[in-house]
C-alpha cells in the first residue's frame, strides 16, 4: 500500500487544545474537503485517543488510528462521502433532524 503524497493530506493542528475545541477546529477545517480526504489530526489532549474514534463513529468518518510521529501524537481519519451532521455549537452532539 502506498502512502499518499503530503499534498493529499489535510493536517489539523490541535496542539494544546482540549477535545471540545479540537473537534470544533476539525469540523471547521474539513467542512469543504472532498470525501475520501485523509486527515492527520495533531492532538495533545490525553482524551483524544478516545474522543476522535467516538466522534468519527458518530459522524460516519473513518477513524484509521494513531500514526508513528515525532514529539506530538497524530491520528488519521478518512472523510465520509455523506457524514452525519452535528450541532453547530456542540460537535459532540448529533444535529437535531427536522429543525
Amino acid at each position: 500500500m502506498t502512502t499518499p503524497a503530503e499534498a493529499d493530506v489535510l493536517v489539523v493542528d490541535g496542539t494544546g487544545l482540549l477535545c471540545v475545541t479540537l473537534l470544533l477546529r476539525l469540523r471547521d477545517r474539513i467542512a469543504h474537503a472532498a470525501p475520501g480526504t485523509l486527515v492527520h489530526v495533531v492532538a495533545t489532549d490525553p482524551a483524544a485517543p478516545l474522543d476522535l474514534p467516538a466522534w468519527c463513529h458518530m459522524t460516519g468518518h473513518t477513524y484509521l488510528g494513531p500514526l508513528p510521529s515525532g514529539d506530538r501524537p497524530v491520528y488519521e481519519l478518512r472523510l465520509a462521502a455523506d457524514p452525519r451532521p452535528t450541532r453547530p455549537d456542540a460537535p459532540w452532539h448529533p444535529a437535531e433532524q427536522g429543525r
